[in-house]
């Protein structure tokens, strides 16, 4: 039998110890630093696993030319390292290779990308040069920190007897909130598969079928802009279950998360997270994800500003509105220049400007100290404040919704400056990661543009009353009053995926869709064959799903999930490295049925 090429490697770049002393070994990888001792030459060669450390004679030295990130294969002997010698930084620092044969697998130019980190690389060129940055080792360890803890959730799902099903990529474009990405058919002229922005009819037709315990690890495609923790494809594990509450889902997801962060972090997650509803997320914390991690809380003080005579803060209340604040410690001295910072936050996003208070019993001092002159007034704003003497309360009047989305962002923004979050990267302290659901999302929300309902999640979210304020007998409800039965995981302020009880009755689905302004002609065009599904005797079921991109780069410390995604788009949804999206030949489009009609060139622009 043949033995195969004399390169093929007898071990990894990260796996020789001084157990592996005298053995001759074959070792592949990458030439990652090159060092001259006096004509004895040090090279250190890697691959994913690590780095060893091979030194080269000057003979074998003079008859080989290599440079940083050849590729290559070394045949040599284990040698130990004694003393000053040992990199006890490396695991493979106790040990070297002396080299008897190096043959050359393959050359390269000079990277454009500093593979060992000490110096910084355009975003841009690292996102050109994909292939090259992958091989960062900081990659490479984010990569295999996401592969380890996708596949830990899966086994954990597979301990609770979920059964990992399929579900289409080519499918019916259905309204979920964002655009879809349309495919031409080539075999039916003049319509369009669409990419899923979830598995979620699918998932639900699952538990009509009977299969009860579904998850699968789904990609899926939104055209929406790009942010830090959002890309235009991105990977979730979804999940359903029937004949279950939100109770049970909550359960079988905390338990996941405990098994995971066990096996992939070491960590030990306490069970159950807490609760909250939407509503007192909002108002405590002006934000449908909360950091617990810190204090701070969102304070209502319409009450005092009722009996205020602060014409600013008593008219908005009177106009239908709220007056709210956050108090901050005196140990976190704001100046000035602080509170113009943070009122530039404000205006940026809707706020007429933002009020303070140096708290103080005895009138305090600050713009609203006048109104607080009697110590009865300063007393009482210090209690509704929670605030001790020489706090400094910042306050936003406005509608409700504005008023709490300002101070949830400020709330935010100064955690970061004052340092009331730590920092993950480097802590397995369980009390850090905090976790909670929120509960009960509206079951609708008003856009303004549109002057229109539209799905708080999505239209196959049941409601908390299942009569819909008495539509289903025919009057007409206060649609922003409804309560849903939706909720969220949130993790440190990041939303990590969203779940509902769905429904499971066709008459309340078809009111919902009426509700949301879809007649029974494009119900019938658009959800016929799932409405159909629901008819045929569907169980109670609920599910959830999270972002995989999101949940592997929180856990590694990380701002953004680029950083965890082996070819991600820029911001302006471009895939640099392959040059995409990009134009196709005429034939294609004429395969498919479709006619392109270009933009207008701007003025003194190049012919295309």
């Amino acid at each position: 039998m043949a033995s195969g090429p004399s390169w093929r490697r007898t071990h990894t770049c990260g796996e020789l110890r001084k157990a592996h002393v005298g053995q001759t070994v074959v070792l592949n990888g990458w030439v990652h630093a090159r060092r001259d001792h006096g004509g004895i030459y040090f090279l250190d060669l890697r691959d994913r696993y690590g780095l060893t450390q091979v030194v080269i004679d000057e003979r074998l030295a003079g008859s080989i030319k290599l440079a940083p990130e050849f590729v290559i294969s070394v045949r040599g002997v284990v040698s130990a390292r004694e003393g000053a010698q040992i990199n006890s930084e490396r695991p493979t620092g106790e040990i070297e290779v002396l080299a008897q044969s190096i043959e050359v697998l393959s050359t390269s130019p000079l990277p454009p990308i500093d593979i060992s980190g000490a110096t910084e690389t355009a975003l841009e060129t690292r996102l050109k040069y994909r292939y090259i940055d992958l091989r960062r080792p900081q990659m490479q360890r984010n990569l295999a920190h996401r592969s380890r803890f996708i596949n830990a959730m899966r086994r954990a799902f597979e301990r609770q007897g979920f059964l990992e099903i399929e579900t289409p990529i080519l499918t019916k474009a259905t309204p979920e909130g964002a655009r879809d990405f349309l495919v031409p058919s080539r075999v039916h002229p003049g319509e369009f598969y669409a990419l899923p922005q979830s598995p979620q009819i699918f998932k639900q037709i699952l538990m009509v079928a009977g299969l009860d315990r579904y998850f699968q690890v789904a990609r899926c495609f939104r055209d929406e802009d790009l942010r830090a923790d959002r890309q235009l494809e991105f990977t979730q594990l979804d999940m359903e279950l029937a004949f279950v509450e939100e109770e049970d889902v909550f359960a079988t997801w905390e338990q996941v998360m405990r098994d995971t962060f066990k096996e992939a972090l070491g960590i030990e997650l306490p069970i159950p997270f807490p609760r909250m509803r939407w509503e007192e997320a909002m108002e405590r914390f002006g934000v449908d994800k909360p950091d617990l991690r810190f204090g701070l809380e969102l304070h209502a003080v319409d009450a005092w500003a009722r009996a205020s005579e602060f014409q600013v803060f008593r008219s908005a209340v009177e106009a239908g509105g709220r007056v709210m604040g956050i108090a901050v410690p005196a140990q976190y001295s704001l100046s000035r220049k602080d509170i113009t910072e943070l009122e530039t936050v404000a205006k940026g996003i809707g706020a007429k400007g933002l009020a303070w208070w140096k708290a103080g019993a005895t009138g305090g001092s600050g713009p609203l100290a006048k109104f607080c002159a009697s110590p009865q007034a300063a007393q009482s704003l210090m209690s509704t404040m929670g605030a001790a003497e020489g706090d400094t309360c910042l306050f936003i009047a406005d509608r409700t919704s504005l008023t709490r989305k300002v101070l949830g962002e400020l709330r935010n923004q100064l955690g970061r400056r004052l340092g009331l979050i730590p920092k993950l990267s480097s802590t397995t302290d369980a009390a850090q990661w905090r976790f909670t659901w929120v509960t009960h999302f509206p079951l609708f929300e008003w856009d303004e543009d549109a002057q229109r309902f539209f799905s708080a999640h999505h239209p196959f979210t049941a409601p908390e009353d299942w009569s819909l304020g008495g539509a289903l007998d025919g009057a007409t409800p206060d649609l922003g009053s409804l309560s849903s039965r939706a909720y969220d995981l949130v993790l440190n302020g990041w939303e990590l995926g969203s779940g509902s009880v769905r429904i499971h009755r066709a008459d309340v689905q078809q009111k919902i869709f009426s509700l949301l302004g879809i007649g029974p002609e494009e119900q019938k065009r658009k959800f016929g064959f799932f409405v159909e599904a629901l008819s045929y005797g569907a169980p109670p079921h609920a599910g959830f799903a999270m972002g995989l991109d999101r949940i592997t780069a929180l856990t590694l410390g990380l701002d953004n999930i680029r950083e965890v995604i082996a070819f991600p788009k820029t911001a302006s949804a471009v895939d640099l490295m392959c040059g995409a999206p990009s134009l196709v030949d005429l034939e294609q489009l004429i395969e498919v049925h479709v006619r392109s009609v270009l933009p207008e060139p701007k003025p003194g622009a190049a012919p295309a």
